[in-house]
């Protein structure tokens, strides 16, 4: 089980940076169980970005499922075990050291785009980036989602700890009503990532295509 929810960092590249200085792999190596399960959903290839990717467990992946892989996340010392990471696997990911709002979001340019646990983002925030997310797209391309419920307020297994960081489903569906809601499951899992994802949890798993 965790030891703590994830916390809020006043500032967030240093809490960050601290929290991916412990040895190992603090949210393991394979992929996000939701995004995997999704593999024969997903679009065949293309190009692919890894929103708040961490030390890159899911960049990986889809690198080695053949996609051509952007990846960004404010933390230096999560890139560069991601960098690492992706060596070991013998795939390329183009990797960036930059925050959410800091970094240029080209419009149209992803057959894919995976956000997974990305629930440091207050609301404001989170709305700005999945506006830019969405806006990423292709049209055809997908968007994959991962987070926690307020549910999970009742677990320590991961998350926030603060239910205006949570998503439900009638907060995906408002954000993203321009595009096509494939899938969307509100579910309770054991999580087994790493060190700090650990025990029973309350999630949401969203899958959506920009129409055209």
């Amino acid at each position: 089980m965790s030891r703590d929810n994830t916390p809020v960092f006043d500032d967030p590249a240093g809490g960050w940076n601290q929290r991916y200085r412990a040895e190992g792999y603090l949210f393991g190596t394979a992929p996000n169980a939701y995004l995997e399960s999704l593999a024969a959903r997903l679009p065949a290839g293309g190009r692919a970005l890894c929103v708040a990717d961490g030390e890159g467990r899911n960049s990986v992946w889809l690198a080695r499922r053949g996609f051509e892989v952007d990846a960004f996340d404010i933390s230096e010392v999560a890139v560069a075990k991601a960098r690492r990471l992706a060596a070991e696997a013998g795939v390329t990911v183009h990797y960036e050291v930059v925050g959410c709002d800091d970094r240029a979001w080209p419009e149209a340019a992803y057959d894919l785009v995976a956000a997974v646990f990305v629930q440091f983002a207050d609301p404001p925030t989170r709305s700005r980036l999945f506006e830019r997310m969405a806006r990423a797209l292709r049209p055809g391309g997908c968007l994959v989602l991962q987070g926690y419920t307020p549910a999970q307020l009742a677990y320590r297994s991961g998350g926030p700890g603060r239910v205006d960081h949570l998503y439900t489903p009638e907060l995906l569906r408002e954000a993203f009503a321009g595009l096509e809601i494939l899938d969307l499951a509100e579910y309770e899992a054991e999580l087994a990532e790493g060190t700090q994802h650990v025990g029973r949890a309350a999630l949401i798993g969203m899958l959506a295509r920009r129409p055209g």
